[in-house]
């Protein structure tokens, strides 16, 4: 018998393949039932989430077309192979891999999505393997979009129906490169106009579009204020845009803002575009700051020229300076708190095995219980709707077996999901309905056309604006939005706790 020789790995820091993102028990397993006959086994995992950022009432589902991406580019190669052997994988489930393609199922929320606790955001189908080994990679993808764009609807006001021109300028704080640009990409999908990320403008399009003019230090590297600014304004005469408290905004930035500005206006005294456009002061007492600039420009009559704020904003601040300093600010540049949504920094979507597909093509419901009712999860292969009240709003969410039909204009009777609600069976009819979850990927190939971030970004918008109840969006203590269940499912869900933990839920 010939000698095994193993060849050590060797570790490659520039090395990259999305798909060995991936928690090292999912291989584990993976290899484990694979070797066990069960590879040609299809699982049904959801994905759903149990609370919104911040106990807010509403959240955002993104992440979708990264998701896509990856799944349609699914693949291992010899490298990771190589590792595998070394991490104790069976040769056959190597060999297995080396060749694998993403041949499943993904349905999805729609991105863009208003979404709840409980209801699926992603639904996946797929064999043993695939369906296992991408958890981790879905997770990472769909909770930090999602975060950032909730996040992101709230800076820029539009759950409170007061839409602000945000800026997301947060990269240099992200929680590293692939944060900074998936980041940039989620809060333009929230409402924001551009951000300062160069290379998201680069992977995602214009319409992510990179934005900014100064800082302190080019200011200080000249010899006085004026020289800065006017050296800025030369370059740059149809988007000049200042930085005005890098010494004192009142004393100094303010008179060479306008000294500035009438220079202008004398070396282009017929182009009215070459003027300054904005000034941004990202010190200080800043409601107090764009009260006193917007009264001086004014009476300089210079009300063309836009403010600008930034420095540790959040909806919060802005909002607060906005309702009882009554600021006078055009637009925002928010970093740090909301690329890393600093007040609740995690989205806690999960990846729970719901239904396992049997050889005569029906699907055997699986359950998670755990000793929290509120952790039990809602076993089998369903499927979401939304149903709609005759002003067009979303009177709730149902949560149905996959196959059942629900119908507008017909009596619907549904369980809370909620077991302390007062009512927990109620009936309604509903003016308008829509499933939920639509295929973006089936049987490996792509099922959708992915919509462009503007037709996302206007997606949002009108949910938010036309389709949600306000009492979900207000900041404080928000409406919990209604989250049903058919009978069927109310009856398969307790069924099986009692049978598999000893109780009800």
């Amino acid at each position: 018998m010939s000698e095994i020789k193993v060849v050590p790995y060797i570790p490659d820091e520039d090395y990259d393949n999305p798909a060995m993102v991936v928690d090292f028990y999912e291989f584990t397993m993976a290899n484990c039932l694979f070797l066990n006959g069960f590879k040609d086994t299809t699982l049904v995992f959801d994905m759903f989430f149990r609370k919104n950022p911040d106990n807010q009432g509403y959240s955002i589902s993104a992440g979708q077309r990264k998701l896509t991406r990856f799944l349609l580019n699914y693949h291992f190669n010899e490298q990771d192979v190589h590792w595998l052997r070394t991490k104790g994988m069976s040769e056959e489930f190597c060999e297995y891999l080396r060749n694998y393609r993403w041949k499943g199922d993904m349905y999805a929320l729609p991105e863009g999505t208003v979404c709840y606790p409980h209801v699926q955001m992603v639904r996946i189908e797929c064999d043993l393997v695939g369906a296992i080994l991408i958890e981790t990679y879905l997770l990472q993808t769909m909770n930090f979009h999602s975060l950032i764009a909730t996040k992101a609807t709230r800076i820029t006001g539009l759950n409170t129906h007061t839409p602000r021109s945000v800026m997301e300028f947060g990269t240099r704080r992200a929680q590293g490169e692939s944060a900074g640009n998936d980041g940039a990409y989620a809060a333009v999908l929230g409402g924001c106009i551009g951000t300062a990320n160069c290379l998201a403008e680069m992977k995602y399009g214009s319409e992510v579009k990179a934005v900014g003019t100064v800082a302190h230090s080019f200011i200080e590297f000249f010899p006085t204020e004026f020289d800065a600014f006017k050296a800025f304004a030369d370059a740059y005469p149809d988007s000049v845009s200042l930085l005005l408290d890098t010494y004192n905004i009142m004393e100094s930035g303010l008179p060479n803002l306008i000294k500035l500005d009438d220079y202008l206006i004398e070396k282009y005294p017929d182009d009215l575009n070459r003027r300054v456009k904005s000034a941004r002061i990202d010190s200080g007492d800043l409601a107090r700051g764009s009260k006193r600039l917007r009264k001086a420009l004014d009476a300089a009559g210079k009300s063309y020229i836009k403010l600008v704020a930034s420095n540790g904003l959040d909806e919060k601040k802005i909002a607060n300076m906005e309702l009882y300093e009554h600021a006078h600010f055009d637009s925002y540049g928010v970093g740090e708190n909301l690329i890393t949504s600093a007040s609740d920094p995690v989205f806690g979507g999960v990846y729970k095995l719901v239904a396992v597909k049997r050889p005569d093509g029906s699907y055997q419901p699986k359950m998670k219980c755990s000793d929290s009712v509120s952790k039990a999860i809602i076993p089998g292969k369903k499927m979401p709707w939304r149903l709609y009240d005759e002003n067009g709003q979303a009177q709730c969410d149902l949560i149905a077996m996959d196959g059942e039909v629900i119908e507008a204009g017909k009596p619907v009777t549904m369980v809370n999901l909620d077991s302390d609600a007062i009512e927990r069976i109620v009936t309604i009819v509903p003016t308008r309905v829509r499933q939920l979850l639509v295929p973006h990927i089936l049987n490996g190939e792509l099922a959708i056309e992915l919509p462009s971030i503007a037709e996302k970004k206007a997606y949002i918008a009108k949910q938010l604006t036309e389709e949600t109840w306000e009492s979900e969006l207000r900041i404080e203590m928000p409406h919990k939005h209604y989250v049903n269940m058919t009978p069927a499912v109310a009856e398969c869900r307790s069924k099986m706790y009692a049978e598999l933990h000893g109780g009800k839920v």
